[in-house]
């Protein structure tokens, strides 16, 4: 996220200003849509919690795409519809 942000960052602020998007608000769906990334297969993450717990991609990785993409994305939905309809605090 901070080399995309380093990178796009003004463009994005200055999207955000023409809009009308609080920049807070827009922080917090970069961060959440930058943590679905982690999920991705190749991740050391997953692939060193898939050998502590003896699994393998196939056996595991729909548990964590339910638990990494899809609970990301219903706590996405939320924070743009609030911060929507409440701005940002």
């Amino acid at each position: 996220m901070t080399t995309a942000l380093d990178a796009l960052g003004s463009a994005y602020m200055r999207l955000a200003v023409e809009q009308g998007i609080d920049p807070a608000l827009m922080h917090r769906v970069a961060v959440i849509g930058a943590g679905t990334l982690d999920s991705l297969p190749h991740n050391g993450a997953v692939v060193t919690l898939l050998a502590v717990c003896g699994s393998t991609h196939r056996e595991s990785y729909l548990d964590i795409v339910m638990v990494a993409i899809v609970g990301a994305l219903l706590g996405l939905i939320a924070v743009i519809g609030l911060g929507t309809a409440f701005g940002s605090f």
